[in-house]
């Protein structure tokens, strides 16, 4: 009888081989991204084979192109999560249509807005008289590419949210003291870049809790909250529109338009006007039937944040393209004419390659952080994540106003962080809340007043501090230790030329 409950072999041989199958299909699969990437490093150094053959200095464009394309590809691994990340923690839209809106708008960006002109010394870093010897110059770039690209590459695969601008400067910082001494780095900006570390995250983080405090004031502790939110949420719609109207106009579309500070306040101040008026009766209507609970309070913010992460996937595109494909202009420009500029005019190849390079490196490797900087940080949902969004835009342009270098990838982290140790102050202290949790708590049974859950989720943290050490050690290592790595590596370039 025990002999009919038998496995056949024939069938054991079957499990066994499509256990191996599966176990094969996990093996290649971890393989696929990278080998796509390689695919398209070496698709761009054949694109720009096509453009350079027979021209001076074509074997050094063409290596340079494919160092430019790993740095685009680490850009849109590690950069663009920030944009994403937000609205698809907060469950406003899935990480797949979060995957297509910012590889389309950050291609638009960079190819649209992303500035046919750039530094060649990224932000006067170090002083062009010390590098003005092209083969110095040249390998100066690669090394700063390079050094910046594997910097960032490590951060992704730990998980950790860096500034591609930052790792680009330490990049060129590190490779002009190599080059020329330490004489030669302007110190005064990198006193404002290494201040900005600290003024970025702070900004970003006031600015996103002052704004979650308003929202849980004004509707989420209101007893009517879908009367509150009628009043108050086509306010926020409004002060969202103008807010990225105005970031947009400063740093989107610079390259198309000269817009002047007071003309960028401007077009936000008629944008928000309009958004308001369009939002009032479309809140209204959405609102009607809803339920008086938060998680009604959800779907009015769902659009707002698909919005908001392809605007800011724009301007990103439009900002952050140089941050790939400026050294590799510069080094094109000098490899074809023999002399070190100031500034270069971008070939279209080049901003290709970035654009491209960016929205591939984002699908091929993005989600891993888009999952952190969404859910693992800490807890969001729409109107937390609104916040996010809303302070990266303003953080932005309040630091153009007072003329201060700031890291979008740092304000966004910051305004997390800041959502995140809000909620753990208004958890335990807002009295507001206490009150209103008071006279809604219905006959708590006596095990949940026992065990006293109402004073255990006031101690419990909201905000993962292992996440949040490691980020700030990764921020405030990034520019010494991409400007180590390029030193050594323009010295190992100048020693195999020579």
């Amino acid at each position: 009888m025990a002999d009919t409950y038998r496995k056949p072999t024939l069938d054991k041989d079957l499990d066994k081989f499509a256990t191996m199958e599966e176990a094969t299909g996990l093996i290649n699969r971890g393989f696929v991204t990278p080998g796509l990437a390689l695919v398209f490093i070496f698709l761009c150094a054949i694109i720009a084979g096509v453009f350079v053959t027979g021209q001076p200095g074509a074997v050094v464009i063409i290596a340079a192109a494919m160092i430019g394309a790993y740095m685009a590809l680490n850009i849109g691994a590690n950069d663009v999560a920030n944009n994403v990340g937000p609205a698809v923690g907060s469950q406003a839209m899935t990480l797949g249509v979060a995957l297509a809106i910012a590889a389309i708008f950050e291609s638009a960006g960079a190819l649209i807005a992303g500035g046919d002109v750039v530094n060649t010394i990224s932000k006067g870093i170090i002083d062009p008289a010390a590098v003005s010897d092209p083969a110095i110059f040249i390998s100066a770039m690669m090394a700063a590419l390079v050094s910046a690209a594997m910097w960032i590459h490590l951060a992704t695969w730990l998980g950790a949210p860096v500034s591609t601008t930052h790792s680009i400067v330490g990049g060129v910082m590190g490779a002009g003291i190599a080059a020329a001494g330490v004489d030669a780095v302007n110190w005064s900006t990198m006193g404002s870049i290494a201040a900005s570390w600290v003024i970025s995250p702070f900004l970003g983080g006031l600015i996103a809790a002052a704004f979650l405090a308003f929202i849980k004031t004004a509707i989420i502790y209101q007893e009517d909250k879908i009367a509150a939110a009628r009043r108050w949420v086509p306010v926020l719609i409004a002060i969202m529109a103008g807010t990225f109207s105005a970031y947009l106009a400063l740093k989107g579309l610079k390259a198309l338009v000269d817009v002047s500070f007071n003309m960028a306040l401007m077009i936000g101040a008629a944008t928000a006007l309009i958004s308001w008026l369009i939002a009032r009766p479309v809140i209204a209507r959405q609102s009607r039937g809803l339920e008086n609970r938060n998680q009604s309070l959800r779907k009015l913010f769902g659009l707002p944040l698909i919005c908001s992460a392809a605007l800011l996937s724009f301007a990103h595109g439009a900002n952050d393209v140089a941050n790939a494909v400026g050294p590799l202009a510069a080094i094109v420009h000098t490899a074809e004419f023999g002399d070190v500029a100031t500034k270069v005019v971008i070939p279209l190849w080049v901003m290709a390659v970035g654009a491209v390079g960016i929205s591939l490196g984002l699908i091929l490797f993005g989600p891993k952080l888009i999952r952190m900087v969404g859910n693992q940080i800490t807890k969001l949902n729409p109107m937390r994540a609104y916040c996010v969004a809303l302070s990266a835009a303003i953080t932005v342009i309040l630091a153009s106003w007072l003329g201060l270098p700031v890291s979008s990838t740092h304000i966004a982290i910051g305004a997390v962080f800041g959502v995140g140790f809000f909620r753990e102050w208004y958890t335990e202290k807002s009295t507001r809340r206490a009150d209103y949790v008071a006279r809604h708590q219905i006959n708590p049974s006596p095990e949940e007043a026992a065990k006293g859950r109402l004073a255990e989720q006031r101690r419990r943290k909201l905000v993962r501090r292992s996440h949040f050490l490691s980020i700030i050690a990764a921020w405030v290592i990034t520019v010494p230790a991409a400007a180590v790595l390029s030193g050594v590596l323009f010295v190992i370039l100048r020693a195999t030329l020579s």
